[in-house]
């Protein structure tokens, strides 16, 4: 989106003016997709978003004023992050507690599968023509709209439902679960930290590492990679054990560890792969067993608005992480960033320790 702004003349500063208002409409769009899909249900939700999201994508592309494109820009990214909250309820209504962090791995499998050839897809697209792109991704979202109608029908909720680990009074709210609140407080922490993953780190890589685009390219795909081939077997070992909240905390430990090696290897090449590898397997440990925790928490009735903060918590930290480490990698240099991730990630992953699953 960056680059199509700046291609079609406006600055740089613009563009960023339009991704803050892309992350202010992901925002809104967690909280009212939560609060929805507790009225009328994660499939209608779902269909809605798939829907109205195709469309959006197709009129956004041919918006020329600027004023109109950061309408669309946050009208569209608000539907679009609305269906985040229904996909999770979705998964936790289409399984059981006994497989349900690997249900969320599952889903976590098919979002990098699709990342991964999106992202490829895209740049070939775009070499062609910019605007092609706004119109495959509003078809692609029809689509996704179009076999969800035909292909998985819904069901029907019980009320009766208890959660993973303890009953839950039906419609309590999240604002209410103190537990959940320090949870979302810790997630965003980390969330914040992560997210260098993919603005600041790519920066150190070819500003200090000179590395071509070509290595850049090979390193971040590793990090999906992994994801596809392991995650689920090392989910399905590990979910047996029924230790969530260790399997967070350790994730975190290993996340410090991979800012850690960028100040004390000296070799570049060895050190961003070392790096890639920790990150990912702390990303494997941490992020379906959060999942697992949050919904461990809610009721049938209430499930799409814990959903929902637990979307606008990874959006405003998606908001948050690239603006921050940037600003501090910029101004006082890569290796205090480093310091100040390895160190947020130590303390929220001992923290996370605190937490317990009962209510």
């Amino acid at each position: 989106m960056t680059i199509y702004l700046t291609g079609i003349g406006f600055s740089l500063f613009q563009a960023g003016i339009v991704m803050g208002i892309f992350g202010a409409g992901a925002i809104c769009g967690g909280f009212l997709g939560g609060r929805l899909t507790d009225r009328i249900g994660f499939y209608r939700i779902q269909l809605i978003t798939l829907l109205g999201g195709g469309c959006l994508f197709i009129i956004l592309g041919l918006m020329k004023s600027y004023s109109l494109i950061c309408i669309f820009t946050f009208i569209l990214s608000l539907v679009n992050e609305a269906f985040r909250p229904a996909n999770n309820a979705a998964i936790t209504q289409y399984s059981q507690p006994a497989n349900r962090t690997r249900s969320f791995s599952l889903n976590r499998l098919a979002i990098n599968l699709g990342w991964a050839i999106g992202g490829t897809l895209g740049g070939f697209i775009a070499s062609f023509d910019y605007h092609l792109l706004f119109w495959i991704d509003g078809f692609t979202n029809i689509t996704a709209a179009g076999l969800l109608y035909y292909l998985l029908k819904p069901t029907k909720i019980s009320v009766t439902e208890n959660a993973d680990h303890a009953t839950i009074s039906g419609k309590r709210s999240p604002l209410d679960d103190r537990k959940f609140k320090i949870f979302i407080g810790l997630s965003i922490l980390y969330a914040v930290c992560f997210f260098q993953l993919y603005s600041t780190i790519p920066v150190y890589y070819k500003d200090v590492y000179q590395m071509s685009e070509w290595w850049i390219g090979i390193l971040m795909g590793l990090n999906g990679l992994i994801i596809v081939v392991v995650e689920m077997v090392i989910i399905f070992h590990l979910e047996q054990k029924n230790k969530t909240v260790k399997m967070i905390s350790n994730g975190l430990l290993l996340t410090s560890l991979s800012f850690l090696v960028y100040i004390f290897f000296p070799w570049p090449y060895f050190t961003a792969f070392l790096s890639v590898i920790l990150v990912t397997f702390g990303e494997i440990l941490a992020m379906p067993f959060m999942n697992n925790y949050w919904n461990s928490r809610t009721s049938p009735l209430n499930r799409g608005s814990y959903a929902g903060y637990y979307v606008m918590a990874w959006s405003f930290a998606q908001v948050l992480g690239p603006t921050g480490g940037t600003w501090i990698a910029g101004h006082i240099g890569f290796n205090y960033l480093w310091w100040i991730a390895a160190i947020i990630c130590a303390i929220t992953g001992i923290l996370f320790r605190t937490l317990k699953l009962t209510h």
